[in-house]
């Protein structure tokens, strides 16, 4: 059995490949709004292997230029309901 440590590392790489970024990019515009976020980093957090903090968390949102809630996948948000 696969244990995922977060919900967003999909959402994440699926909006990033939308945009047409590398992980590089989406590493540096996290860095340039104050959370360092390695390449290496993203990797294991779109892959599901490491959890993501608050902090990482906005600024994502923020670096792919979304409300936090939409990082998160419709299948969790109705799970919360």
């Amino acid at each position: 059995m696969e244990h995922k440590f977060n919900v967003v590392g999909g959402t994440v790489r699926r909006l990033r490949h939308e945009r047409n970024w590398t992980q590089e990019t989406l590493s540096a515009r996290c860095t340039v709004r104050g959370v360092e976020i390695t390449r290496s980093t993203l990797a294991k957090i779109e892959a599901g292997i490491r959890g993501v903090n608050d902090a990482e968390l906005y600024v994502l949102a923020k670096a792919l230029k979304l409300d936090l809630g939409e990082l998160f996948p419709a299948n969790f948000k109705q799970r919360c309901k």
